[in-house]
């Protein structure tokens, strides 16, 4: 193919100029040169031609719009059709990975080239009191358990390593714990040594000249704290670290939603959105304070030469997936950036960030043809940047019509559901993991003050294990501790269980429990849940699908979860053998 007409900015920082750009089996091939005989010419005045976008701080499987599950398909498309092609990912764990990566290989999903982290934190840090267990995110808090934590997740094969550095809460919420540098100079040597980077939830002023000394590869948020100063942009510079201040999470948005965002959103999110009515929102001293450093920090940090990236947080509450990444760029501008430094922000800077410059991010002969076209001059105006109309992966032009109609589907995503087995787990394995080879996870209620538990396997008998869970409720409201055992790798594709009656366990306890049908999402539609008792003594439990309200899509089961709920402060246990639908 030859785009001709067209503006190019190439994502280098150099002036933009009108060039035929020539691709070939997924590579550029020449910028300037001749139209070879018997290329598709693709017309293009009028339009500028710029990479494909990078978003380096997403959360993927999360919906950005609060009550509503995410549904992963459609979040991929959001950001294809934006002119996303790669995006990093924050919001999942490394069991999910390789069903993740074999989706997308496959074309069962469509979606841009993915970066997957891994996560790390402290204990009582951010990004683990969001009740999602221990293997979500691994803690630490000495240089030992950092090495071990991050050798563990470098198993994995991770594109990076997510750290949660620091805990300061903007003042909004009492601040979390932090990561003293030598722990996290552990990570960032690990990681290196294996390949990977490392991105870092650090904003505060302090912390990030730790993070900077540390040398990691990125910091994954702006500075809210404090204004930057010249030691933090000399260590920065010194070890090339990045800047990505994700301001379109922190931006205090309202007034009705940009028609490009319109069409990025599913009819279940669009219902939300338009039942809340639109209003000027109050800004609080402490948000506000907050915003002028983020602001005037990227401002500095431009001035004085680091390198400036595009992330945007989205999958957190208002931060929209894909069309936050053209809006970063419109804010990078609000903040100091030229148009021309705001799209090389997205582009080769971000690329290089994330080490593979070598092969995207810039309109380059011999790099992959992940383009972008758009209407309008951005480099100039950037507000044109909303005007994405076609986009190219890999060469092979992206149907944006039939993206933009699949999200404006009322149903999720369509995956293909393996059929279930009838056993699920015996409990006799040593390494944490089922029958089906997938690996048991907790969860709890949330905050840092959610509810403690252990569970691992003990002994029945001389040569027979169970699977023992203890736990002690957290002081609030609906406190919960729960073991959840994977139908699939991660629990991301769907399993069929249609050909079963339901669910069959033995348990013993020390009173009422719940069995949760964790399911992919239908849209106005809770995971299934039925009750059970068990006492001191060993009993068969069974429980059929008609049982479980609402009633369980046992075509659609991704997760069999068990769950202990006590009052507040109360203790419990639960004892489980030969988990198998019947």
């Amino acid at each position: 193919m030859a785009i001709t007409g067209a503006t190019v900015v190439d994502g280098t920082g150099a002036p933009p100029r009108k060039a035929t750009v020539v691709f070939e089996t997924g590579r550029i091939v020449s910028v300037g040169g001749e139209i070879p005989a018997g290329a598709r010419v693709i017309p293009a005045e009028g339009y500028t031609l710029t990479p494909g976008f990078f978003d380096l701080h997403t959360h993927l499987p999360y919906s950005a719009v609060s009550g509503l599950e995410g549904d992963w398909g459609k979040v991929l498309k959001a950001y294809l059709a934006s002119g996303v092609t790669t995006a990093v990912d924050f919001g999942t764990y490394p069991e999910t990975f390789e069903p993740m990566r074999r989706l997308l290989r496959e074309g069962v999903v469509q979606g841009p080239r993915l970066h997957l982290a891994a996560r790390i934190t402290t204990p009582l840090g951010h990004g683990a009191e969001g009740g999602r267990g221990d293997f979500f995110s691994l803690e630490v808090q000495t240089v030992a358990e950092a090495r071990e934590a991050a050798r563990r997740w470098l198993s994995y094969e991770p594109d990076a390593i997510k750290v949660f550095t620091d805990g300061w809460r903007y003042g909004f919420a009492p601040d979390m714990t932090g990561m003293e540098e030598p722990v996290l100079a552990a990570i960032v040597k690990e990681a290196h040594a294996k390949g990977a980077e490392v991105l870092t939830h650090t904003v505060t002023l302090e912390k990030a000249k730790e993070a900077a000394r540390a040398g990691v590869d990125v910091i994954a948020h702006g500075i809210g704290n404090a204004r930057a100063d010249m030691d933090l942009v000399e260590i920065m510079k010194k070890n090339r670290t990045a800047y990505a201040p994700t301001l379109a999470v922190y931006e205090s948005a309202s007034g009705p939603l940009h028609p490009l965002l319109r069409s990025l959103l599913e009819p279940a999110a669009l219902k939300i959105l338009d039942a809340v009515p639109s209003r000027e929102r109050r800004i609080s001293k402490a948000r506000q304070t907050r915003w002028d450093h983020l602001m005037a920090n990227t401002r500095i940090l431009r001035d004085s030469g680091v390198q400036i990236a595009t992330g945007t947080d989205a999958g957190v509450t208002g931060a929209m997936h894909g069309y936050s990444t053209l809006r970063e760029m419109e804010l990078l501008v609000q903040g100091g950036l030229t148009p021309l430094e705001a799209l090389t922000a997205a582009t080769g800077v971000a690329a290089r960030a994330i080490k593979v410059d070598v092969e995207r991010g810039t309109i380059e002969p011999g790099k992959l043809a992940d383009l972008v076209l758009i209407k309008g001059t951005p480099h100039e105006r950037i507000g044109d940047i909303m005007n994405v109309e076609r986009v190219f992966l890999g060469g092979r032009e992206i149907d944006r019509a039939k993206l933009l109609a699949a999200i404006a589907d009322p149903g999720i995503t369509p995956i293909p559901a393996r059929r279930a087995t009838a056993w699920i787990d015996d409990m006799e394995s040593a390494d944490g993991r089922t029958k089906l080879g997938t690996l048991r996870v907790n969860s709890t209620d949330s905050g840092n003050d959610h509810s403690k538990m252990i569970f691992g396997t003990t002994f029945r008998d001389a040569s027979n294990h169970v699977l023992t869970i203890q736990a002690q409720m957290s002081g609030k409201a609906r406190p919960f501790a729960s073991v959840w055992f994977p139908l699939s790798k991660g629990g991301v594709e769907p399993v069929d269980a249609s050909a079963f009656h339901g669910i069959q366990f033995e348990a013993r306890g020390d009173g009422a429990y719940r069995v949760r049908l964790q399911a992919r999402p239908v849209r106005g539609y809770s995971d299934p849940a039925a009750p059970f008792n068990a006492g001191p003594a060993w009993k068969v439990i069974k429980i059929p699908f008609a049982s479980f309200k609402p009633a369980a899509p046992s075509r659609e089961l991704q997760v069999v979860e068990m769950e202990l709920s006590r009052e507040p402060g109360k203790q419990a246990w639960l004892e489980l053998d030969n988990l198998r639908f019947y």
